[in-house]
């Protein structure tokens, strides 16, 4: 079956190139010779319309030699020597075979006309000295008036010359015409005998082999059903076990997310408890402590010092416990603040922008609802808080900002959070992994698991050189 297939391939394809290439052969020759034919009948309607111009031009002239010759005014504004100079030029172009057009040259070979133009030259040769004669402003009236009944008497055999010059042209193009159509017949007969052979020799032999081909299709069509019927039996199974495979992963998949989360959430929040614990010990134990330990200096300022550089020293030992006291006020403000649980989620962000923008000297400011409370869970309010805190101080390290805006609102059912910068941008490409996960730069990782834990949604758009605006949507 593959040698016949082969076999055939071949030989139907040398028979349709061959076939092919006599009817572009043919196809090509006749548009050639129509090109050629069509371009020297344009020629000859050019070299028939300066032979009639000739003829024209003769008249014009003998007509301005009469009018000059007897003193008879007219309005014919064109010059006598220009005029003739033009008539001769053109019968020296014709008779050279030498017709300038379009930057070329138009020529001819046809004996019958150059003997026409041969014999035509003593009548030309006349006609253009009696010409000069009459245009002279030296010649003598009588020696005109000459010369005017010599054009008179050449003038009817060069018309007469060039009708029979005019009308041989005119032949000539006709029986180049009746000779491109009997070369068209010629070539449509041998297309039309190329399209049958490829009929005889091309397509016969493909309809045969085309009935064998169906015929032996149809012979194993039976047997290509039946195993059509077992691969599909074979393929509802796959997809069966396939879906039940991918069930199972998604699964595997959502039951590992499920323990991210937990892990995450557990370690958040056993972050948070420390950090509570932390801060009260700060601001209960060594807060309190330093605390005193100020007031015990404070105590001291009534001492008489006897040298003042003691004196000094005393002093900047009490502006250094005061330092301290404030940083540590600071440090617990930062690990639990408790304006937090006090007062709610705005209050705590309002003086973190407060806080912030007094530490950095850029310009943070807070937009939001201070007076009502939000009502939401611990956990919930913790999260945001540690978005804003995350947030705000990339901005601050790393935007280059002028001015920083917090805004929070509640719209319906949903807690929206916006940490917005006018800094530098960046490419949120450079954020991501190969993966598309955000890399732990900048603090990104750590906002997303906090969005994640939170149910929410987050959303960073920057451009580079327009800011950068952090949205998180988080539901209650």
């Amino acid at each position: 079956m593959e040698r016949l297939d082969k076999r055939v391939a071949g030989s139907l394809t040398r028979f349709y190139v061959v076939a092919l290439c006599v009817v572009a052969l043919l196809t090509v020759s006749g548009l050639f010779l129509i090109r050629r034919t069509i371009r020297n009948l344009n020629h000859d309607s050019r070299v028939v319309n300066v032979a009639g111009r000739q003829r024209m031009l003769s008249q014009r002239l003998t007509k301005l030699a009469i009018l000059k010759v007897n003193g008879i005014g007219h309005r014919d504004s064109v010059d006598f020597a220009a005029l003739l100079g033009l008539w001769k030029d053109s019968h020296e172009a014709l008779l050279a075979k030498k017709l300038s057009v379009d930057k070329g040259f138009v020529t001819w070979k046809s004996p019958a006309l150059d003997t026409m133009f041969r014999e035509m030259g003593p009548v030309f040769d006349g006609i253009y000295d009696n010409f000069r004669i009459i245009g002279s402003d030296s010649s003598e009236l009588a020696e005109k008036r000459r010369a005017l009944d010599e054009v008179l008497l050449s003038e009817p055999k060069f018309l007469a010359r060039m009708d029979r010059i005019v009308f041989q042209f005119d032949k000539e193009s006709f029986e180049r015409l009746e000779n491109l159509e009997r070369i068209e017949w010629i070539l449509d007969l041998m297309t039309i005998l190329v399209l049958v052979a490829e009929g005889l020799l091309i397509f016969r032999p493909v309809v045969n082999t085309t009935r064998r081909v169906v015929r032996m299709l149809t012979e194993s069509e039976d047997a290509l059903q039946l195993s059509n019927r077992k691969l599909k039996e074979a393929n509802i199974q796959l997809v069966e076990t396939q879906k039940e495979l991918l069930r199972l992963e998604e699964e595997k998949y959502e039951l590992q997310l499920a323990e991210d989360r937990v892990r995450a959430g557990a370690l958040i929040e056993g972050q948070e408890e420390e950090r509570k614990r932390f801060a009260l010990e700060l601001h209960d134990g060594i807060g309190q402590m330093l605390t005193g330990l100020k007031l015990h200096a404070e105590k001291l300022k009534a001492v008489q010092f006897h040298d003042e550089k003691h004196r000094k020293r005393f002093d900047q030992l009490v502006v250094l416990i005061q330092d301290i006291i404030q940083t540590t006020r600071q440090i617990s403000f930062n690990l639990m603040p408790s304006v937090l649980s006090d007062f709610g989620l705005a209050s705590a962000l309002k003086l973190l922008c407060q806080q912030t923008a007094e530490v950095s000297g850029i310009s943070v400011t807070f937009e939001g609802e201070t007076a009502d409370r939000i009502p939401m869970g611990r956990p919930m309010e913790t999260g945001l808080y540690r978005i804003a805190q995350e947030a705000l101080n990339n901005a601050v390290k790393h935007a280059n900002a002028d001015q920083i805006k917090i805004k929070l609102e509640q719209n319906k059912n949903r807690i929206v959070l916006e940490i917005a910068d006018d800094g530098k941008g960046f490419l949120i490409s450079n954020l991501k992994s190969e993966e598309g996960q955000f890399l732990t730069r900048n603090g990104m990782e750590n906002i997303r698991t906090r969005t994640r834990l939170l149910n929410g949604e987050m959303q960073i758009i920057s451009k580079v050189d327009s800011g950068t605006r952090l949205v998180v949507q988080v539901d209650l």
